[in-house]
């Protein structure tokens, strides 16, 4: 039986399919497009995800500066009413700025150190900036007199019969595109300072003594 016909057949379909795949692997058209697909979505992920991160991060460092010019602000004064509290809410809550001031709490406590070490609440209140205003709206505190906060200050700080300001501010930061960070962040930081021109720092009367 002659078999060159049938083995002439299957050498040429090995043949074509051999052009084939090497045409396939040196055809380049698709291959841009491909690529475009697959690394497009990392990228925006990575761009979006950088913008939110130094957003966040901007944000977080100003509320630092918040923490730290409240206590400051407060420990320089030798005696304190609404409106010097008000006037000290609005000149620190204004450095969020160019971001959302409304979305900035701000709290001012003094604490008083006991010949045991046991740290009180002398007095506290709280700071929030309305939309469109421009001055604080001065808030209860969730502090009250009384409270025993010794478990927030650093030991190095607790120093028998002295007193501290400590000032606490919050951010609600909200991602602008959500891309990466699907909801709210609380941004925060605390700030110590001791009273510089008095012992103590009485806000509307209180304490009466030092």
């Amino acid at each position: 039986m002659d078999l060159s016909g049938p083995m002439q057949a299957i050498a040429n379909i090995w043949r074509k399919a051999r052009c084939s795949v090497r045409d396939f692997v040196a055809d380049k058209r698709a291959l841009a497009a491909t690529e475009f697909a697959v690394i497009v979505p990392l990228m925006l992920v990575m761009f979006f995800g950088t913008v939110e991160f130094s957003s966040a991060v901007a944000i977080d460092r100003k509320v630092t500066l918040i923490a730290r010019t409240l206590s400051d602000l407060t420990s320089q004064s030798t005696t304190l009413v609404d409106a010097d509290m008000q006037n000290t809410f609005t000149a620190s809550i204004s450095v969020i700025m160019p971001y959302d001031a409304t979305l900035v709490k701000g709290t001012i406590s003094e604490i008083y150190i006991d010949a045991n070490s046991i740290a009180t609440v002398k007095w506290s209140r709280a700071g929030t900036i309305a939309s469109g205003a421009t001055q604080a709206t001065l808030a209860t505190s969730a502090r009250n007199a009384g409270d025993d906060v010794t478990t927030i200050i650093p030991p190095t700080l607790l120093i028998p019969s002295s007193y501290l300001i400590l000032s606490e501010a919050k951010y609600t930061y909200t991602p602008t595109i959500g891309y990466v960070l699907k909801s709210s962040v609380t941004l925060s930081d605390v700030s110590y300072t001791r009273p510089r021109q008095v012992t103590c720092v009485p806000y509307n009367g209180v304490p009466s003594t030092c």
